[in-house]
């Protein structure tokens, strides 16, 4: 009898093989007491030698396979082994306390990896994640453990785990590995993005997935519904077999769309744009058609490095975008660090809640040469293409006067210089604090654009930490609140003669789209890989029958109420 399990679906498509379940090494620690401290220390970095030769391979396989941002994990994750805290906190233990490599390893780990855990974001926790990862590296060859190599899968297979590290998913052979079900992790996690890059099918989070499945049963997994079948019946495999040629005909569909108009069925176009983290990112940008990026994170410029980014490193990276759009829009963010993303070498304040703390704008104002760097190679590279600047966390104007000021000033120093600087740079801000979005139309005097953050703004409106279990129930994109606030932000764009576009998970999502449509958005700003399903979707909608959808949607009570509003009239189509 089939057995179902429900998990969180982390990256579409359907894939059906056997199963290969992921065993987790013994790494049992056990506590000795050693003399010769020297060469127990000798054993411990001769281990994280191995280990750091064993990130660099990975890392280099990443890089190529997937991209710089991808890559960017195992830079992080030899940052670990570089870290002076952890490594000398190791030997320090050894040679005080005369205990074994392994003991003072796992307790400093175990330690460090409690007190991430603790901290109420996101990036903090993927911090833990990396060190359990490393830590456990070391402790593998320390123990004389072998763990089992992903690479090495020689036929079509699902894998099943309690979970994927980042350099268990850089290993996947994809020739063979057809998708994979976790224990644990969430849309968020690394694993589930570096799924979705992959473009393999993925769920996660389904609680007992390791203790359910056997290495050789038959397994379904449906990255569409977030379900796991082990051992389907012959009716269900052919169900399934269905589901998953119907879904491959789907893309071969999307896939005629590359060069097509976003446009809907009575004429009305939209820009669908990408969101992206690196210029490795372009090549799915392209592939996949997008008018423009409606988001390029900067910030990846800045993580996984022991020093602040040099402005022409910063200039090659943006002009490289621009040349590879030929003239199509690109919407550069500034430096978006705090909150959920920390960067070392810049020593930021503890703070009891960093969303709400020194970030994003608020850091740059204060760190002025770091900022001006960064809108020095911006306008420089303005030069090679259609740059719009956008600054993040905006709560007031003034905080928009001030950084168009600096920018102001930047560009004139640099055609003092005699540097080719654009004239025609929009100037923007996210919308992702509920002031500037009640207040849209003050701020629209101010800039040329708007582009609505719905990550931050959904959760700063509902006052739900979008990573808390407990929680997550009231993070709801389609809330009312969120629906009148986002309709206020185009109203008032729109009322200055200005545009208005989304860059959160919200702009890519099918219940969004008709909605979306309907309040007015102009610009919608997604993952590379919803650009065509988006696009697809839009030219079976009309922008009339949107308007009106919109009009009933802001009226309801429910979250709930709005999805079932877009699904009983239709909107929804395949």
């Amino acid at each position: 009898m089939t057995h179902t399990l429900q998990g969180i679906a982390a990256s579409k498509g359907i894939a059906i093989a056997k199963a290969f379940v992921l065993e987790q090494p013994d790494l049992t620690v056990e506590k000795k007491s050693v003399k010769a401290a020297d060469e127990e220390t000798q054993r411990f970095q001769e281990a994280v030698g191995t280990a750091k030769a064993e990130l660099e391979q990975i890392k280099e396989k990443t890089l190529k396979e997937m991209g710089e941002d991808k890559a960017e994990i195992f830079a992080a994750h030899l940052l670990v082994l570089e870290d002076p805290e952890i490594i000398n906190g190791v030997t320090t233990k050894i040679k005080d306390e005369h205990v074994n490599a392994e003991f003072a390893l796992k307790e400093l780990a175990d330690m460090y990896v409690s007190m991430f855990e603790g901290m109420d974001n996101e990036y903090m926790k993927e911090r833990a994640a990396d060190i359990r990862d490393v830590s456990e590296r070391v402790l593998s060859h320390l123990l004389g453990v072998t763990n089992t190599s992903l690479a090495e899968i020689q036929e079509e297979t699902v894998v099943i785990a309690e979970d994927l590290t980042p350099s268990d998913t850089a290993q996947l052979n994809l020739d063979y590995v057809l998708g994979f079900a976790t224990d644990i992790g969430g849309r968020t996690s690394h694993s589930a993005i570096m799924a979705r890059s992959m473009e393999i099918p993925a769920v996660v989070g389904t609680k007992s997935a390791t203790s359910s499945v056997s290495t050789g049963d038959m397994v379904v997994v449906d990255g569409m519904d977030g379900k796991v079948l082990i051992n389907p019946e012959e009716g269900e495999l052919e169900t399934y077999r269905e589901k998953l040629d119907a879904y491959l005909r789907q893309k071969e569909e999307w896939a005629k769309l590359v060069n097509e108009p976003s446009v809907t069925m009575d004429s009305h176009q939209v820009e669908l744009a990408a969101n992206i983290g690196t210029p490795d990112d372009m090549e799915g940008v392209l592939a996949n058609g997008a008018e423009g990026i409606g988001l390029y994170r900067t910030e990846f410029l800045y993580m996984g490095r022991s020093e602040l980014p040099s402005e022409e490193e910063q200039f090659k990276a943006y002009k490289s975008v621009l040349e590879q759009m030929d003239g199509k829009p690109v919407v550069i963010r500034t430096l978006d660090i705090g909150g959920d993303k920390d960067l070392p070498y810049l020593d930021l304040p503890k703070e009891m809640n960093p969303f709400l703390g020194f970030r994003a704008l608020r850091l740059c104002l204060e760190e002025t040469d770091m900022f001006r760097t960064q809108l020095r190679a911006l306008l420089r590279a303005s030069a090679f293409g259609t740059l719009k600047i956008m600054f993040p966390m905006v709560a007031t104007v003034e905080e928009v006067r001030e950084a168009k000021a600096i920018l102001q000033n930047v560009k004139e120093e640099l055609v003092k210089e005699g540097k080719d600087v654009s004239d025609n740079v929009e100037v923007g801000i996210m919308v992702e604090i509920p002031a500037t979005a009640v207040a849209a139309d003050i701020f629209a005097k101010e800039v040329d654009f708007f582009s609505i953050g719905t990550n931050d703004l959904i959760q700063y409106t509902l006052a739900a930490d979008r990573m808390s279990e407990k929680v997550a129930h009231l993070y709801q994109p389609y809330h009312p609140a969120i629906l009148r606030l986002v309709k206020n932000v185009i109203d008032a764009a729109h009322k200055e003669g200005k545009w208005a576009g989304m860059c959160g998970e919200m702009a890519g999502e099918q219940t969004a789209v008709p909605l979306l449509t309907g309040l007015g958005l102009d610009e919608f700003s997604m993952s590379a890989t919803s650009v065509l399903p988006a696009r697809s979707q839009l030219r079976q909608l009309s922008k009339q029958e949107t308007e009106q959808l919109a009009k009933e949607a802001v009226q309801l009570s429910t979250a709930d109420e709005v999805a079932q509003l877009v699904k009983d009239k239709g909107f929804i189509v395949s």
